[in-house]
């Protein structure tokens, strides 16, 4: 087993997810507008990130109660996703693919166990491609959970439709892939903002973004999850009104660079 206590670190994160979302209601109140009303009393989704990370942390922390995983890699995902321990001890376990998945990896990623979501849809050709082959291996009265990715710090290096995209892209999942549900919108972020310079713009624009699909697409807003928030920063998410976080350092420890 690990040197690493996962369930303490599992433990410790559940709880300031909890904190961090007693204090957005109060801190935020006249800054953000309906902030309150949309997100009071409701508990962000963890979803632990196990990137780099061996199979006994994912049963570990599963043993804990932790159910949502997520993976970049889709070869590291079909190793995990298939292996003979997780099967046999992780059968309610539920997969989030929150990389960059290429329209050639999608029969990869679509048939594996418990598949739960894909939150980096950030074009039509995805979209569509993932939709015509959902029915080849999914529950046929099932849609495939997924969101959109928004690149709202516009760097290069980074995937995600362009802001202004984004409702002519969700438009499009809605109106011509059947077989996916909309689940939210999803972003990374600049890495290492400055907390000091004020709320963080990208957590600011994807719920504006989230904000203008609800309104020209008639989408309850609490129908439209927001996906930001990582290890460095899931806390300020959470109080900006990010409702699924994506957690993996702060529960696995450092990780470790892959080869």
């Amino acid at each position: 087993m690990s040197e690493i206590n996962v369930k303490l670190g599992l433990k410790n994160v559940l709880s300031r997810i909890e904190e961090a979302s007693k204090r957005r209601s109060s801190e935020f109140e006249g800054k953000i507008p309906q902030l309150v009303a949309e997100f009071e009393g409701k508990i962000p989704q963890l979803v632990a990130v196990t990137k780099t990370k061996p199979v006994d942390m994912i049963i570990e922390a599963y043993d804990a109660g932790q159910r949502h995983f997520g993976e970049n890699y889709v070869n590291e995902l079909v190793d995990k996703a298939n292996h003979k321990d997780i099967l046999e001890k992780c059968k309610d376990i539920k997969w989030h693919f929150i990389g960059n998945l290429q329209t050639n990896k999608v029969n990869k990623v679509l048939p594996l166990p418990n598949l739960y979501m894909i939150e980096t849809i950030d074009d039509e050709k995805l979209a569509a491609k993932v939709n015509a082959n959902w029915p080849k291996y999914g529950s046929p009265d099932m849609r495939l959970n997924v969101m959109v990715q928004v690149n709202t710090s516009g760097e290069e290096a980074k995937n995600g439709t362009p802001p202004s995209n984004v409702v002519q892209l969700s438009r499009f999942v809605l109106e011509n892939c059947p077989n996916l549900h909309l689940h939210g919108l999803m972003t990374i972020g600049l890495f290492g903002y400055d907390l000091s310079n004020g709320p963080n713009p990208d957590f600011i624009l994807l719920k504006q973004c989230r904000d203008k699909v609800c309104k020209e697409l008639n989408i309850e807003t609490k129908d439209l999850e927001l996906s930001m928030g990582m290890s460095d920063d899931f806390e300020h998410a959470i109080e900006m009104g990010s409702t699924n976080v994506r957690v993996g350092s702060s529960i696995f420890g450092a990780r470790e660079k892959k080869t």
